[in-house]
């Protein structure tokens, strides 16, 4: 409904939706940006599970009773591992998707 709404007199008009240069820009903004978000929300989940798995083992271990050291030193493989993991699967998913984006270019598609 807001769509049919005049402006303000004292406004400018502009009409975005008939230009389609400045549509496809706005279109290109917004595809980096969503991609950018898109990259910080996976890195902050990584860092969530690596701050869950961590805490785990901690737990565990030390209601099991077992060495401090032991448990610490696990705790940060464990820690250190997930990190690594999931860094590499974000950085293989981007590799992939840009390079199905360069296959389907070079075909065509």
């Amino acid at each position: 409904m807001m769509r049919f709404r005049r402006p303000h007199p004292d406004q400018l008009p502009l009409d975005w939706s008939k230009d389609a240069e400045i549509e496809r820009i706005i279109e290109a903004r917004v595809a980096i940006r969503s991609e950018a978000a898109a990259l910080r929300w996976r890195f902050r989940l990584i860092l969530i599970e690596t701050v869950l798995m961590a805490g785990l083992v901690l737990a565990a271990g030390l209601v099991l009773h077992q060495p401090t050291d032991m448990v610490l030193r696990g705790a940060l493989m464990v820690a250190g591992a997930c990190l690594v993991s999931g860094v590499l699967l974000i950085a293989l998913a981007g590799l992939t998707g840009h390079l199905i984006a360069r296959y389907r270019r070079w075909r065509g598609l």
